[in-house]
C-alpha cells in the first residue's frame, strides 16, 4: 500500500511532469477528470508519458456550446477517448418537476450540482484506484490555499477502497498553466477569449471583472468561501 504521506513530502517541490508520471508509475487504474477548462494542460503533460491515458468529463447537460466544442477539439487533438458521464435522468427529472430548471438562485447549487456533477463523479471514481485533478492553490483563496499534489480523497473513499487523489498542477499559478498552454499550443477553451476564467455550467458562469478572482465568476450569487460544487468537498471538510 503506497504511503501517501512520504509520498506527499517526496513529490511536494516536484514539477507537473514529474507528479504526473509518480502517479501514472504508480497506479495502473488511474484517471484525469477533465472539466473542459484549463485541465488541458494535464493531459497536454501526461499524453506524452503513456499509451494508455484514462480521461474522464462530467456532461451536466447545463455547459456551454463553447465547452462541448472544445472537448471534441481536445479529443480529436491528442487522438484519445474521452469518456463522457451524464447525470441519471430520472433524478435530474425529479428535480426539474419539482422545483423547475433554476432552482439553484433561490436555494443553492448544491442540490443541482449533487444530481448533475457529483453522482456521475462518485460512478466513475468507484471503477478506479485514483485520479487526477487541475486543482491549483491560487484558484480559490476560501477553499484551496492548501491544496496538496496528492492526498487521500476522503470525500470519495470508501470502506472497500482508499481513493488517491493526484493534483499536480498545485502549486502552478494561472499565469503558469497558460504559459504552458500557449507555448505548447494546446487547444483551450473559447469562453477565456471572451472574459470566463473559471468555467462551469452556463447559468453558474460569467465572465469576471479586472481584478476580480478566478472562481468569483462561479455561482456569483453565494457566500466566497463555499464555492465547491462537491467534487473536491473535502477541501471544504479540511477547513471546518
Amino acid at each position: 500500500m503506497t504511503d501517501i504521506a512520504q509520498l506527499q513530502a517526496e513529490l511536494e517541490g516536484a514539477s507537473p511532469r514529474a507528479i504526473l508520471k509518480a502517479a501514472l508509475a504508480k497506479y495502473d487504474n488511474i484517471a484525469i477528470s477533465f472539466s473542459g477548462a484549463e485541465d488541458v494542460a494535464l493531459i497536454e503533460l501526461a499524453h506524452k508519458l503513456t499509451d494508455n491515458l484514462q480521461v474522464f468529463t462530467l456532461d451536466t447537460a447545463r455547459l456551454h456550446p463553447e465547452t462541448y466544442q472544445f472537448i471534441d477539439r481536445v479529443r480529436e487533438h491528442y487522438g484519445i477517448n474521452i469518456e463522457v458521464m451524464f447525470p441519471d435522468a430520472a433524478e435530474v427529472q425529479d428535480l426539474v418537476t419539482r422545483k423547475g430548471m433554476f432552482s439553484f438562485y433561490e436555494d443553492g447549487h448544491g442540490e443541482c450540482c449533487g444530481i448533475r456533477k457529483v453522482n456521475p463523479l462518485r460512478r466513475k471514481l468507484a471503477t478506479v484506484d485514483a485520479w487526477i485533478t487541475g486543482q491549483r492553490k491560487d484558484q480559490s483563496p476560501g477553499t484551496r490555499n492548501d491544496v496538496p499534489v496528492v492526498q487521500i480523497d476522503d470525500a470519495f473513499s470508501t470502506d472497500e477502497k482508499t481513493l488517491v487523489k493526484f493534483n499536480p498542477l498545485a502549486n502552478w499559478s494561472s499565469k503558469e498553466v497558460w504559459d504552458y498552454i500557449r507555448m505548447t499550443e494546446a487547444p483551450y477553451n473559447k469562453l477565456h477569449e471572451k472574459g470566463f476564467v473559471s468555467i462551469g455550467c452556463e447559468p453558474c458562469t460569467r465572465p469576471i471583472l479586472p481584478g476580480q478572482h478566478e472562481r468569483e465568476g462561479r455561482w456569483w450569487w453565494e457566500e466566497a468561501t463555499q464555492k465547491e460544487c462537491g467534487l473536491h468537498a473535502g477541501n471544504l471538510i479540511a477547513r471546518e
